[in-house]
């Protein structure tokens, strides 16, 4: 089964900007479809970013415009780059692999992003 690790995560102020990463102990592209899930305290998990086979990308309404994500299958990596971060993007941010054949999910232990006011 892959295994994720993210890093990346950190304390910042409004408007700031973070980069996660997410390293995966094997090829993801193509067979997973990774994506960035977040958590906020109380609330339910979720979806921020996915992206498919390196290119098909999704994203919430609410990160549009400021959040990239991108893949690297040379280094099996996948990025989240976070612009004009805001308080409400506060959450401890997973790395998700839905693996495409059978609908299994991995994920990683999660990282904790914190925006100031």
């Amino acid at each position: 089964q892959v295994q994720l690790v993210e890093s990346g995560g950190g304390l910042v102020q409004a408007g700031g900007s973070l980069r996660l990463s997410c390293a995966a102990s094997e090829r993801i592209f193509p067979g997973y479809v990774m994506g960035w899930y977040r958590q906020a305290p109380g609330k339910q998990r979720e979806l921020v970013a996915s992206i498919r086979s390196g290119s098909s990308r999704n994203y919430a309404d609410s990160v549009k415009g400021r959040f990239t994500i991108s893949g690297d299958n040379a280094k099996n990596t996948v990025t989240l780059q976070m612009n004009s971060l805001k308080p409400e993007d506060t959450a401890v941010y997973y790395c998700n692999a839905e693996r495409e054949w059978d609908g299994i999910d991995y994920w990683g232990k999660g990282t904790l992003v914190t925006v100031s006011s």
